[in-house]
């Protein structure tokens, strides 16, 4: 079969089915983009709102408490917040040009911000107060910019936020965050009766709110269980009303309708430590949210790619600088509503995008707001010790996937976690620094994030040690690094790498006599370098070792994994007959064409519709092309396998970085 004739009638049936199957999906609708009744949208979106509204109202009443601002500053932050959390779930649930995902996620302030923010305004001022905003809302600003911009290359920097950082930032936050739960449990009842000292009465409203929530927890599951925390806030404030210990008077002072206005509290201020504290900040929340992407993309059915994740972090940077200048604050996705979007398999982003809409008609009701700014501070103190002990949790959980028999990870673990709780303990030691300095003194969560970033970096980044990572595991088990890589015999380094080729050892033989190398890169380049150049009988023999992409599409999960070693595509298990038959179409053409097997690196994101079309532009090279198409094929399953003996080698680190292998 010559390069220039034309496709023989089956394949061209073959081709011509594809690509009308391919033009019916685009013309049908995905689930996030179809639009359930008017009615049906309503509801949903009420359920969204009710799941999202106190773990989006805890923050501006935790800032307020912690920068100690007046009932009329709190209710207008509580407004400012819901107004812009709105706006932000629109643009990521709607979206334009390249910003904002389009799926059903929901937008809210990052309690991550919680300790940072109240750092930078008490460095500014130790009694807080609204004069601290503008330079809270300045590094608001920078960070959201940053993010806006950072947004493409981010996939290149997430390898320097593995789940040890992650983990370490997540802990200390959700530690130091229980300080000022505890400050609100034995505070006021009532800010306006006299501070009361520390009383059973006081205890007893911030115990019996977080008892409030675990009992529902315990006794509810699905949706009514994401409403424990609006539940104990509702209950335990009613209880309090009951009992003369709370008052809405400030319901009755506030007005019906009041839109937020940009620079409500005065002209930005920018400070270069406290704009750098919330990039910081943002650059977790860009792991958190890539995270999150991810989760509601597996959800929903949609692949999630280099595009959608930048599109997703742009949005979280425009919202981030809108908070900023709406007197608000930096934004993420909210998880608890990806869980909603799972339990009730509800995917449509308009459902989501109306919330958004109710968010902001809220946003523009103060009495809302008033209502929300009268909850008792112990209850509030009960209600925010139950999420700041879950964001522990999570940190706890993060750092349980780390490998701490590696020493530098503990020792990265112990440093960073005891400079925090240093601070944490002790915090008049920010006073013995400079001023533009004590900033990065003034919270546990930013010395001891600086902390885990800056060893991360040393120990795994910097210096020959960080070049010689474990690359393999040896045939007892034991870790071999590059540096040993380099020291084996040629005879060991075959044994070594011999998953890598099927088999095959001349490659590997070669690429040995290319040694030493100085990084992983190095290796990858050796084993290309002796593929490509080989002489073309020893090239026929090394892709006539790899199995045809139809065989491992139409075995079974368990005859898949005798046949190759590689991760095979979501189509195992999944085919039609239909598809099967045009595989085997495939597959007879390529061989009749090229006396050779059609192999490919496959990818669990991969359709069966993608996996043959790529065939079918195979099919129209030449021999001499298609030999150089199929190598870098064996070379892509070589350096994939190589990655996996990576992971084998560093299961949680080199993991990590896989995970986001398809944003490269």
């Amino acid at each position: 079969m010559a390069a220039d004739e034309p496709l023989n009638p089956p394949l061209k049936a073959l081709g011509d089915s594809l690509e009308a199957e391919i033009k019916d999906r685009k013309t049908h609708k995905h689930p996030v983009d179809q639009v359930p009744s008017a009615p049906r949208t309503l509801l949903l979106s009420v359920q969204h709102v009710l799941a999202f509204y106190a773990g989006a109202v805890v923050v501006p009443l935790v800032v307020a408490g912690g920068l100690k601002l007046d009932p009329t500053t709190t209710v207008h932050l509580i407004n400012a917040d819901l107004f812009t959390c709105g706006i932000a779930t629109l643009i990521q649930s709607i979206g334009f040009w390249r910003v904002g995902v389009r799926l059903p996620i929901i937008q809210g302030v990052t309690t991550m911000a919680i300790s940072p923010m109240i750092a930078i305004g008490l460095a500014v001022n130790q009694d807080g107060g609204v004069g601290v905003l503008p330079t809270i809302y300045g590094a608001v600003i920078v960070a959201g910019l940053f993010t806006f911009f950072a947004a493409p290359v981010f996939a290149k920097l997430i390898r320097f936020f593995p789940p040890l950082v992650i983990g370490i930032v997540l802990t200390t936050m959700g530690t130091t965050l229980l300080g000022v739960s505890a400050a609100d449990v034995i505070g006021r009842v009532d800010e306006q009766v006299p501070p009361m000292p520390i009383t059973l009465r006081s205890l007893a409203y911030g115990l019996g709110t977080l008892a409030i929530i675990v009992l529902i927890q315990r006794f509810f599951k699905g949706f009514m269980g994401t409403l424990a925390v609006l539940a104990g806030l509702i209950i335990g404030t009613g209880v309090a009303v009951a009992l003369g210990d709370a008052s809405f008077s400030q319901v009755g002072k506030s007005s019906w309708v009041a839109v937020t206005t940009p620079f409500y509290f005065g002209w930005p201020q920018f400070s270069l430590t406290a704009c750098i504290s919330m990039i910081v900040v943002m650059l977790l929340t860009m792991v958190e949210t890539t995270g999150d992407v991810f989760a509601t993309g597996e959800i929903v059915g949609k692949r999630i790619g280099k595009k959608e994740i930048t599109a997703a972090l742009r949005a979280d940077g425009l919202s981030t600088t809108l908070g900023g200048i709406l007197n608000s604050f930096p934004y993420t996705c909210f998880a608890q509503n990806i869980g909603l979007v799972r339990l009730t398999k509800v995917h449509s982003r308009w459902v989501v995008a109306c919330a958004g809409g109710i968010m902001i008609i809220l946003g523009v009701i103060p009495k809302a707001g008033a209502i929300v700014a009268s909850i008792p501070s112990p209850v509030l103190g009960g209600a925010s010790m139950a999420l700041f002990a879950n964001l522990t949790l999570v940190g706890i959980q993060t750092l349980s996937r780390v490998d701490l028999s590696d020493t530098r990870n503990g020792i990265i673990l112990t440093t960073s976690i005891a400079l925090a709780m240093l601070v944490s303990f002790k915090p008049a030691i920010a006073d013995a620094f400079p001023a533009w300095a004590q900033i990065f003194f003034a919270s546990g969560v930013t010395l001891g994030s600086i902390t885990a970033i800056l060893l991360n970096l040393l120990f795994f980044h910097v210096g020959p040690r960080a070049k010689g990572e474990d690359v393999a595991l040896g045939a007892t088990g034991k870790r071999r690094s590059l540096r040993a890589v380099n020291k084996m015999s040629e005879e060991e380094f075959v044994n070594t790498f011999s998953r890598l080729f099927n088999g095959v050892t001349w490659p590997l033989q070669a690429a040995a006599g290319m040694r030493p190398f100085q990084d992983v890169g190095e290796l990858k380049e050796a084993l290309q370098d002796a593929v490509m150049v080989a002489d073309k009988d020893a090239q026929n023999q090394l892709i006539a070792a790899y199995p045809d992409v139809t065989q491992m599409l139409t075995a079974s999960e368990s005859e898949a994994k005798e046949i190759s070693q590689d991760v095979g595509s979501l189509a195992l298990g999944t085919l039609t007959e239909e598809q099967k038959a045009q595989l085997h179409t495939l597959e007879s053409s390529y061989h009749e064409k090229f006396n050779l097997p059609l192999v490919a690196l496959l990818s669990r994101m991969d359709s069966v519709e993608e996996i043959i079309k790529d065939g079918l532009h195979r099919l129209e090279n030449s021999p001499r092309h298609e030999r150089v198409v199929a190598l870098g094929q064996v070379v892509e399953v070589a350096n994939d396998r190589l990655e996996i003996m990576m992971a084998d080698a560093n299961p949680i680190r080199s993991a990590w970085s896989r995970k986001f292998e398809q944003l490269d």
